[in-house]
């Protein structure tokens, strides 16, 4: 809400690089009162109408909540990187208001005017304005803005040849490039509901309007995702008409959406969409952020500095899929779907000496970091799930690394995405695809080869591992307040037995220092780490049932020892 607590209003003009006062060529404006709507839905229809909405809620500028000073993409537009202004979000501060708009590479100019009836557009500024954001002091609450961008002139892939033919004809040879000849093939290359996603620029004066006119323009290609390259192309040494190199998945969330193919929404709902603590520090940014920052790994992978400031991107899908070539894996994998090498990564190891491109996609991440019984800091972390599923992870009663790997990690061809990915064809709107990109288990349809029950088996085996977990739980508790030194009884309680960072367990307070640590007996620690291995796999057994039962079984026997003391 605006001072006084009357909504501010924003006006977006998609124009071409004419006079703000119109041109032949401009879009029809859109007028914003901003509040609870789909912007992606409504920026589509801008060219074509005026809409009139309010803005009671927030409308999120691509500013993390964490702190992230990089501007990234953060709204769907079809056909991928918008070549038009699109604005984002207006959202009063202490300062003003803050004014966030996209659009492709270049210098814009923002106007103000004072309300809807007012004919006097003001420019706030001269057209210098590379960051596509400005604070507006002094605002009032019925200011509308309007945005001032490059000419998007849309050029065809043929014009980058002279600079990057090799990324050039790799990407050739990708599916993308034949997006029109899909259309082609089913009849639909004139339909205007495909196009934007099947070409370069459909709907903008400069971009693709049919195969006979515009054929340089047919499929999708570099200005898909970099944004219209004409002006860059005439002026290469011109440093603000480069393309952008955006990596946020709302580039392919554009085209990547909807009932046929909901990859994007799917995402969106995953943990992977997003990042739950700050990844900027330098403590985190090469360490937890190679995981848990799309943009930090990216960085890391193309050998590029890494990216300070701008760590709070979740995993994105360049994380996962190569945009430019084909792989030897499927859907231009980064890596394998499926390997069965031991692999994990620990936050000290140098990236690059460590990284190998030949281990499960899945498994680059979700691996147990070097955990190791003798740590007392903390849990293994919750990413053992790969290791889990090989059954090198873990000690036995002989002090070994256990070597028991999961059926699942040699019977089923796809490991992880075999059933945490299962795909489904559209077949109505009522049943929309599914792209498995939630990463959710929901069906079983692909157990039932091995297992005719597989639900139930599923059910039996959870609940089984599960109360393991609370009994050798109960029964650390019970060394906790029984047979722990006392001064670990006093100052901990049931916390006795835990990490000096305790795990989800045992909630409430810290657990035993660094020093103290040395007073929890070696069987303790031993059957701990089992224990939340176990639990943080997160699959209560599925993963790996045989080794679930070893790894708690031989935690239990170790508490009993030490409560017989």
């Amino acid at each position: 809400m605006a001072p006084g607590g009357r909504p501010l209003e924003g006006l977006l003009s998609l124009v071409d690089d004419s006079s703000v006062a119109g041109s032949a060529n401009r879009k029809l404006p859109c007028l914003f009162h901003l509040q609870t709507m789909n912007i992606s839905k409504y920026i589509a229809n801008c060219k074509v109408t005026w809409l009139i909405l309010s803005l009671a809620v927030y409308l999120a500028p691509a500013l993390s909540l964490l702190g992230q000073s990089v501007q990234h993409l953060s709204v769907t537009q079809p056909g991928g990187l918008p070549g038009q202004p699109v604005l984002i979000g207006i959202v009063p501060g202490t300062n003003g208001v803050t004014v966030t708009w996209d659009g492709p590479a270049g210098y814009y100019q923002l106007f103000e005017k004072a309300s809807l009836t007012d004919s006097n557009w003001v420019a706030l500024g001269a057209r210098t304005n590379l960051a596509r954001r400005a604070v507006v002091a002094g605002a009032t609450s019925n200011a509308l803005f309007r945005i001032l961008g490059p000419a998007p002139h849309f050029a065809g892939s043929q014009a980058c040849i002279e600079c990057h033919q090799t990324i050039h004809d790799s990407a050739m040879n990708t599916r993308h490039a034949q997006a029109f000849s899909a259309l082609q093939q089913i009849n639909q290359d004139t339909n205007a509901n495909c196009l934007p996603c099947h070409t370069v620029g459909y709907g903008v004066p400069s971009g693709f309007s049919s195969a006979a006119a515009t054929p340089q323009l047919a499929g999708v290609q570099c200005e898909n995702c970099h944004g219209p390259a004409g002006n860059h192309a005439a002026n290469p040494d011109d440093p603000t008409a480069r393309p952008r190199v955006e990596i946020a998945a709302q580039v392919c969330g554009g085209c990547h959406t909807g009932s046929h193919q909901p990859t994007f929404e799917e995402w969106k709902s995953s943990l992977h969409s997003s990042v739950v603590e700050d990844m900027n520090p330098t403590n985190r940014i090469d360490s937890c952020g190679r995981c848990h920052s799309g943009s930090a790994r990216w960085s890391l992978i193309e050998g590029r500095p890494l990216p300070v400031g701008d760590a709070n991107l979740g995993i994105q899908c360049i994380n996962c899929h190569e945009p430019h070539s084909k792989t030897a894996n499927p859907h231009q994998l980064l890596n394998p779907v499926a390997s069965t090498n031991d692999y994990f990564l620990t936050t000290t190891d140098v990236f690059t000496d460590k990284y190998d491109p030949n281990i499960n996609i899945c498994a680059q991440c979700h691996n147990h970091r070097g955990a190791s019984w003798t740590s007392s800091s903390r849990p293994p972390h919750h990413s053992p799930q790969y290791n889990i599923l090989l059954g090198t992870v873990g000690v036995l009663a002989s002090g070994m690394a256990p070597n028991q790997p999961a059926s699942h990690a040699l019977l089923i061809k796809n490991q992880c995405v075999g059933c945490h990915m299962q795909a489904t064809n559209y077949v109505s709107e009522t049943q929309p695809a599914s792209t498995g990109h939630n990463f959710q288990v929901q069906s079983f349809d692909g157990c039932r080869a091995c297992h005719p029950l597989p639900q139930e088996l599923a059910q039996f085996t959870t609940a089984a591992i599960s109360n393991e977990v609370q009994t050798i739980k109960a029964s650390l508790d019970l060394w906790a307040m029984t047979k722990a030194p006392a001064s670990l009884q006093t100052n901990y309680g049931t916390r006795a037995w835990e990490y000096t960072n305790p795990g989800t367990l045992s909630p409430g307070g810290s657990g035993p220092s660094t020093t103290e640590q040395a007073l929890i007996p070696v069987n303790i620690q031993k059957a701990r780490f089992n224990l939340y291995l176990v639990l943080y796999d997160g699959s209560y057994g599925v993963h790996n049932a045989s080794l679930a039962v070893t790894l708690l079984d031989t935690a239990q026997t170790w508490v009993e020892q030490e409560l017989s003391q």
